[in-house]
């Protein structure tokens, strides 16, 4: 039930020592705003972070080197290349994988051309597949396809950057052909990377061709130089990286200790590290923000133990009168409740309009980065911060409470 005297009484406390109120209140408001500061603060750095993270986030790659240890006759230092017949074989002998993209890199330096304009840009041989392991927008027209792949197709899937060197006049560049190291392709996509910063600027100089071309035109017969792996869905990447990279070691005769002869990154390790780094940020933004909150709870609990102590012969009058040990803890604990929550609403009113107004200048005023995109207060943030201002205001109103509830009338009565 609404006790409209309590709130008026309340209000009234609090004017009447406006000065000490609001300095009591300050370390709440304080503790608050900085939580909203950090958090949106570490958002703005992980967002950042995870827009750049282009790739399947449970990806495998594997490659060749050179081997370190001797084996079966064979000496140290051999240089071992993946072939085609490694792509049937992975898909069969590792049932935990779901997809597969071996990639060929078109090695050299030379110029793309298309009629008067040429540049230099990096071509890469690849499967339909490569799509699963780095998912491109697709602007216009396609990407790869089986077909392509099965028949050799000598077409290309240029990036944005590169149709703005090569098509300057801006004439539609899907069904035109293009020369790469003299031989020409046709253009059948165009695509944009979903990356950002120097990331998504080298992906969209980018010119992807299928494999079997490339080996073909280039050169390089049944030659792959690395895949990129997908395990199916629930399978650890750590249990696919181990299969395959075990099942090249016996397909090209590489020592089961030679840890040198194949390189192999995991993605999925490297992006679970990444969590638990901003987790860390997360907990350590907490730990300061609880910590302010906390020196502030003290500081509004000190201030309730005054006011009982300057409210101890009207706290006499009232248990004199009837009222129960219940009716004075509440009382206490609404004043260090309504001192807290205010203080923490505040903050958290303030934290929040400051990390949105960070948000629309680096977005309409040209502030991004690749270290700082889109800071934000999650919901979740919020609720916690409301518990945390909850048990706060209770916690600083508790003791004092007490305190009040204890006072013996007569006592009370004779305090002058």
């Amino acid at each position: 039930m609404f006790d409209f005297d309590r709130w008026q009484e309340i209000f009234h406390s609090i004017r009447q020592h406006r000065l000490r109120a609001i300095l009591t209140a300050f370390g709440v408001f304080w503790g608050i705003f900085m939580l909203a500061i950090l958090m949106g603060a570490g958002s703005g750095l992980e967002n950042a972070v995870f827009a750049n993270f282009d790739i399947a986030k449970n990806a495998v790659f594997v490659w060749t080197q050179r081997t370190s240890v001797p084996y079966q006759g064979l000496q140290p230092g051999r240089f071992i290349q993946l072939k085609n017949s490694d792509i049937d074989a992975i898909r069969e002998q590792v049932p935990e994988l779901g997809a597969i993209s071996p990639i060929l890199q078109v090695p050299g330096s030379f110029t793309i051309e298309y009629g008067t304009e040429s540049a230099s840009f990096p071509v890469n041989g690849d499967y339909p597949t490569f799509l699963a392991v780095k998912p491109l927008v697709i602007e216009r027209g396609r990407f790869i396809n089986n077909t392509d792949i099965r028949d050799k197709r000598k077409i290309a899937v240029i990036g944005l950057r590169v149709q703005e060197v090569l098509f300057k006049d801006g004439s539609d560049p899907i069904g035109q052909y293009i020369e790469i190291k003299g031989v020409p392709f046709r253009v059948v996509g165009t695509f944009r990377s979903r990356a950002r910063g120097e990331e998504g600027t080298q992906d969209l100089q980018m010119i992807h061709i299928p494999a079997t071309a490339a080996q073909q035109a280039f050169n390089r017969a049944g030659e792959i130089d690395f895949f990129a792996c997908i395990p199916k869905p629930g399978v650890p990447a750590a249990v696919v990286q181990a299969k395959v990279s075990a099942l090249l070691k016996q397909r090209h005769t590489i020592a089961p200790e030679d840890e040198r002869a194949l390189g192999t990154a995991n993605v999925e390790q490297e992006y679970k590290e990444v969590q638990n780094l901003f987790l860390g940020i997360r907990g350590f933004s907490w730990l300061v923000a609880i910590g302010t909150i906390i020196a502030g709870m003290v500081g509004v609990g000190n201030i309730m133990m005054i006011i009982v102590k300057e409210r101890t012969k009207e706290i006499g009058i009232r248990k004199s009168l009837g009222a129960t040990p219940g009716s004075i803890i509440g009382m206490i604990m609404q004043e260090a409740l309504v001192i807290t929550g205010l203080a923490g609403y505040t903050g958290l009113a303030v934290g929040c309009a400051v990390v949105a107004g960070i948000n629309y200048a680096v977005t309409n005023f040209g502030l991004e980065s690749e270290f700082f995109y889109n800071p934000q207060i999650n919901f979740r943030t919020a609720l916690a911060a409301i518990v945390v201002l909850s048990l706060s205001g209770v916690l600083a109103g508790l003791i004092p409470g007490m305190r009040a509830a204890s006072v013996n009338p007569v006592v009370a009565l004779r305090e002058e």
